[in-house]
């Protein structure tokens, strides 16, 4: 099944290949990269790197969704996001980065704010179950969507669902429901994400990576995983493995991924991915469509086997 093409402002999406998100926390709390920058000047600076580390999205956050994070009002969040964004759209404009910036919000407010001020894609975990009106305002800007998958409409109800986890086929089922509620200009223009580590166990997980392509196929639409620096990377790792080891076996999950059929990769570190992710994609071209089956001939001409076709990429 073909999927849609999305354009953007500098690129487009047009699934070709693994696209890659970067991640920008602009928090103190984040479980792994919580108040890494004092500035707005170092926020863009490290925007600047992941875009000429390759990055095709820069996607930033005010507020930290990890097991007991303090929640964040929207004049917080707002006070966090809007001046980094704005000043990284800038120097994207400045520079000639061909990237474009997600704002990673479940607040209708702070995603309207976001998109006024250079933010085009709308990376929601919550899939509108927290702000259903952030379903409204990313249509009526005709910016993109990420509509994640979560059961419970707060983080701690999220991260208790793991008592009891949902499998692939709930989450499938789930996530193909919110496509068919959302505005029909809009489902062009989602992009899904099976929600890892949120109230998801290693299993559950690794499954969902491995399936990523199959879930493409039943919703209908591309597939982002974030698999960075989670949980279970750390189990799978070793419990005493620092950030730099998680962010290797990050690499080992991102490609796990990309081999299962996803569409987009959420990583904190880009530079760390490229190199292993430009090999495996040299050494997994895409497939060539199949060659049509050849019509009869009735002069019984046999020569007719013409290999020189130009491959496609699928």
């Amino acid at each position: 099944m073909g999927l849609a093409t999305i354009e953007l402002r500098e690129r487009c999406l047009d699934w070709s290949r693994l696209y890659v998100v970067g991640i920008l926390n602009v928090t103190p709390d984040s479980f792994s990269d919580g108040g890494k920058y004092d500035s707005v000047d170092e926020y863009v600076g490290a925007a600047r790197a992941m875009a000429q580390a390759g990055a095709d999205i820069i996607d930033i956050g005010g507020e930290s969704t990890r097991p007991g994070a303090v929640a964040v009002d929207r004049a917080q969040e707002l006070a966090r996001v809007l001046p980094v964004i704005a000043a990284v759209a800038r120097d994207i404009e400045s520079e000639g980065l061909r990237v474009a910036i997600s704002i990673d919000t479940t607040k209708a407010a702070v995603a309207q704010a976001a998109l006024a001020v250079g933010a085009e894609i709308v990376n929601d975990i919550s899939g509108g179950l927290f702000d259903p009106d952030i379903i409204e305002v990313t249509a009526a800007a005709r910016a993109v969507y990420v509509c994640g998958h979560v059961r419970g409409e707060t983080l701690t109800q999220v991260h208790e669902a793991e008592r009891n986890p949902p499998s692939y086929d709930e989450v499938a089922r789930s996530l193909a429901r919110r496509m068919e509620q959302l505005p029909p200009t809009l489902r062009a223009r989602t992009i899904i994400d099976p929600g890892l580590g949120f109230g998801k166990p290693t299993p559950n997980n690794l499954e969902l990576m491995g399936r990523a392509g199959e879930l493409s196929e039943h919703v209908g639409c591309p597939v982002m995983v974030g698999p960075s620096r989670k949980r279970f990377i750390r189990e799978l790792v070793g419990d005493g493995a620092d950030m730099s080891q998680r962010d290797l076996g990050t690499v080992g999950a991102c490609l796990a991924t990309a081999a299962g059929g996803a569409h987009l990769v959420r990583v904190h570190e880009v530079s760390t991915l490229m190199p292993a992710l430009r090999v495996f994609e040299a050494a997994t071209p895409p497939l060539p469509l199949p060659l049509p089956l050849p019509l009869p001939n009735k002069n019984n001409d046999n020569d007719n086997h013409n290999d020189s076709r130009e491959e496609e990429a699928t």
